[in-house]
């Protein structure tokens, strides 16, 4: 503070300095300005000075106007010293000009990106090329100190240093020491006397230090996350009846040394309220019983607070949809407290119905309109219909294009049954290129890499590629999408493979395979919800024996021969309602397919599979999921079923616990391999839970988990034959992708089955 004093006192003192000087300078019998010369300009432009300069040649130059010409030439903030001299009829404006920022460097930060704290200086004033001025440096100080502190770091320091340069220009330099981020030591509650305190912390993302807060910052105070918990506090209360309840003060402390937060928040509960009755008043356009049967509160129930929200804003969703956008809808309560109870009217005010003008998009810098466009179901010039506005939003999000999708409402003016939606996207990446470099004992090195773009050239098109140069499993594989082949939304698919198999080479057996493959598919949409598809593939299977190879591809190759090659038919049916495709929590996931070999090559079979995961939301923290893969094959025309299209299973995408594809009826004498079965049951069930310490943060979850299933060979399926595991796991949503760990402990192993208790998976999946 004593800075600030001494500023302020030297800035009197200049300012008292200049008043001087400028009655000293001003202070001549009045002429007529025959001419006007700039002395001390060094970079503002003659031009810039005269602009502002209320005096023009010819003016009869009174002392009054001389001291309006100082004033104004000091309000630009360009000057430090502005003078008035008078040569005959000549007027002589005499200025010294403020510095010029050369520079501006910012040092010692990490807990900011430097491009984002130069676009915060660049907004308080404090940039390249700017004049300086030292009231703006000190801003910025102190906005580079609230930005700090909003982290939790009430130890910054920033110390400016300025140094002069030639022609009249500084350069600055930030240097900021960050500190220790202050953690929370305690939070404490008082006036509760209905719920512990542990319940009410449990309400909050803020908590003291745990082994996990390093990573969910959770333990980092924040004025507008304790604001955040304090709403959540409050929601609490109101779901379980508590009408009058209220946050009577909230304490934030700092310790001392500015590394340990306090905070204690004083609540008053009040009593709980029952709901007497609902009524309806206001403008209901004939459609009480309609409104009756969405309000989710009736007489007699303990009052809830989101119960009544959800209520209300069903109500206005309804008439959103009949286009009435800004419909008012209120719960006014009339409270009893003798009897603690309450009753509500609801007044409606379906305003003005309006339609939708025009509909903007902005934020795609990539990706093209039309790719954004096609996946509305609300038009211009059409009613504004609030429900195909929330479909629009959730079919644009599930593109995947874009991290955030908001739909904006904005009025035409002089036009109030009017509206604009603009469609506001933020993009993220869309493609991954990978490369690799492998070495093994089979071979020196193995070049690998992959390309995939799920958004080509921004025309919502997928491509991807990928290629491995190994000799033991070589593979070529390419695939495009256009889900728009029709404006209709009809999808194209054509896919393109060579994969070589050298099991010789492994001492898995003595044979290679080679499979070399097209392939064309088309999806159509039926629902907004629901797509089947069909396609049709050509397969070709070149088989090499060796001296002794397994006896599976020895019976298939007297069978069918070491050359076949088969025409493939395909259809499929895919229903998705899950809520997230990387973290669900409920909703579902449902597939079928079948593939058929048409009668013009040399294999004759079908196969039909079936998947379903379903997901069940418990509470907030805790949900089961369902999970459901059935799968059978069959030959048929007096052919034999293909031992590579048989199915497998153990480990973590099916039967955890056992390993990977080592369950089923039996195994080749030869190579000790499992044959798989042409009939798959594979089922389980897990309870998903937070981390212990994670607070809201869902990148971390824990589950518990039953498995069971197996494969079988057509028609022997054996329940006596099924396998089960169960235990526990952790899955993490890394910068790398999903992750998903699991320890696995099978409950009825027999003899030859193969245990592999710790498993992983990258990706998404049950």
């Amino acid at each position: 503070m004593r800075f600030v004093r001494v500023g302020f006192v030297r800035a009197i003192f200049a300012l008292l300095l200049l008043l001087c000087a400028a009655r000293v300078a001003v202070a001549f019998d009045p002429f007529v300005v025959r001419d006007i010369r700039l002395e001390g300009i060094q970079r503002t432009e003659p031009g810039t000075v005269f602009t502002y300069l209320p005096i023009k040649i010819g003016d009869r130059l009174t002392e009054q106007k001389a001291g309006e010409a100082i004033r104004a030439l000091f309000g630009t903030g360009f000057f430090t010293d502005v003078r008035l001299e008078v040569e005959g009829d000549v007027l002589v404006v005499v200025l010294a000009e403020r510095p010029a920022i050369a520079s501006v460097e910012v040092k010692g930060s990490k807990e900011f990106d430097q491009e984002a704290l130069r676009r915060m200086l660049r907004d308080q004033g404090l940039g390249e090329s700017r004049i300086f001025d030292r009231s703006v440096l000190e801003r910025a100080e102190q906005e580079i100190k609230r930005q700090y502190l909003s982290r939790g770091k009430y130890a910054v320091r920033v110390n400016a240093t300025i140094t002069p340069l030639e022609r009249n220009r500084v350069g600055i330099v930030l240097e900021i020491e960050e500190g220790e981020s202050a953690r929370i030591v305690s939070i404490r509650f008082t006036g509760n006397k209905e719920f512990s305190e542990a319940t009410l912390l449990d309400q909050l993302q803020l908590s003291t230090p745990t082994w996990l807060t390093w990573y969910t910052k959770a333990d980092q105070y924040a004025r507008e996350k304790l604001a955040g918990d304090l709403e959540r506090v409050r929601s609490f209360y109101l779901d379980r009846g508590y009408l009058e309840f209220s946050i009577q003060s909230t304490q934030v402390s700092i310790s001392p040394d500015k590394q340990g937060v306090h905070i204690s928040v004083a609540v008053s509960e009040g009593h709980r309220y029952q709901v007497k009755s609902i009524g309806f008043g206001g403008d209901l356009l004939g459609r009480r019983p309609e409104f009756e049967k969405l309000v989710a509160l009736v007489p007699g129930d303990t009052f809830s607070g989101s119960r009544l929200s959800e209520s209300t804003k069903r109500i206005r969703s309804r008439l959103g949809d009949l286009g009435y956008a800004f419909a008012n809808v209120n719960a006014v309560p009339t409270i009893d407290r003798d009897k603690r109870e309450v009753a509500f009217n609801i007044l409606v005010d379906p305003g003005r119905r309006i339609y939708v003008r025009r509909i903007n998009v902005t934020g795609n810098y990539r990706t093209r309109d039309v790719v954004i466009r096609r996946e509305m179901r609300q038009f211009e010039n059409a009613w504004y219909d609030a429900e195909k506005i929330r479909l629009s939003r959730e079919r644009i999000d599930r593109l995947g294009y874009f991290s955030q999708v908001q739909v904006d409402t904005t009025p035409v003016p002089d036009a109030p049954d009017q509206v604009d939606l603009t469609v506001a996207v933020t993009e993220r990446q869309t493609g991954n290129l990978v490369f690799g470099i492998g070495f093994s004992s089979a071979e020196p090195i193995i070049l690998s890499g992959s390309i995939n773009q799920r958004n080509f050239l921004g025309t919502g098109k997928a491509l991807s590629l990928d290629v491995n140069t190994s000799k033991i499993s070589r593979t070529v594989s390419m695939s495009y999408t256009d889900p728009y082949v029709t404006d209709d939304g009809i999808s194209r698919t054509i896919d393109a493979y060579t994969r070589l198999f050298n099991a010789s080479a492994l001492g898995l057996g003595d044979y290679r395979w080679r499979s070399n493959g097209v392939g064309l598919r088309f999806g159509i949409p039926y629902t907004e919800v629901d797509r089947v598809s069909f396609g049709v593939g050509l397969e070709n299977n070149e088989l090499k024996l060796g001296s002794a190879p397994p006896l599976r591809y020895v019976s298939y190759a007297n069978a069918v021969g070491t050359s076949s090659y088969a025409v493939l038919a395909t259809l499929g049916w895919v229903r998705d309602s899950r809520d997230s495709g990387i973290t669900p929590t409920k909703g579902r996931l449902q597939s079928a397919g079948f593939e058929i070999t048409l009668p013009v090559g040399d294999l004759r079979y079908y196969r039909a599979s079936y998947r379903q995961q379903y997901y069940y939301p418990l509470n907030k923290d805790y949900s089961l999921a369902f999970n459901l893969d059935l799968g059978y094959g069959r030959a048929f025309g007096g052919r034999q079923f293909p031992p590579f299209k048989n199915y497998y299973a153990g480990g973590i995408g099916t039967i955890r616990g056992y390993e990977s594809s080592s369950l089923g009826p039996g195994r080749d004498p030869v190579d000790n391999v499992p044959l798989g079965g042409q009939v798959k049951i594979v089922g389980g069930v897990e309870f998903q839970l937070p981390v212990a310490g994670s607070g809201n943060d869902r990148s971390f979850r824990t589950f518990f988990f039953v498995d069971g299933g197996n494969v079988f060979p057509q028609n022997e399926v054996k329940a006596a034959e099924f396998r089960y595991s169960a235990g526990f796991g952790l899955s993490w949503l890394s910068p790398l992708g999903p992750l998903k760990f699991s320890l696995g402990y099978p409950l009825n192993r027999k003899d030859g089955d193969k245990v592999q208790r710790f498993q992983f998976q990258l990706g998404t999946g049950f």
